[in-house]
């Protein structure tokens, strides 16, 4: 797999479209603090680890839903392997101008945009949600 933060969203993008209570993806420490942002804004109800039936670490996300419609309406990758985009803190875009997230990698680990613009931190821009 070449991209496994992009994989990891489209778990998610096609578990919301199924309509599913989870979601269930290898773990990897990213996706874990990909997944631990996203409780904390409140874009899914909880996110923790667990076990497949071959003994693996997996990264457990429980999808929410207001009003049987999904709380995430859109899961968009900005940096891919192919072209990675980095950001100045003054340069990080805002998503609907305020009303979504979007996750950066900086020097101090994953974190969202407006805590990136607050500590004046730069970094890659993963993704946007919202």
């Amino acid at each position: 797999m070449t991209d496994p933060i992009s994989d990891f969203l489209t778990r998610i993008r096609n578990s919301l479209k199924a309509g599913q209570a989870e979601c269930v993806a290898p773990y990897s420490t990213l996706k874990a603090a990909i997944a631990g942002i996203l409780k904390a804004e409140g874009f899914v109800l909880d996110a923790g680890e667990g076990l497949d039936e071959n003994g693996h670490k997996t990264v457990v996300v429980k999808l929410k839903y207001v009003d049987n419609a999904p709380a995430i309406t859109t899961l968009r990758r900005i940096s891919t392997p192919g072209c990675r985009l980095y950001h100045g803190y003054r340069e990080i875009p805002r998503v609907l101008n305020g009303l979504g997230i979007s996750i950066i990698s900086t020097s101090k680990g994953l974190m969202k945009d407006q805590d990136a613009r607050r500590q004046k931190l730069g970094g890659e821009l993963l993704c946007s949600i919202w």
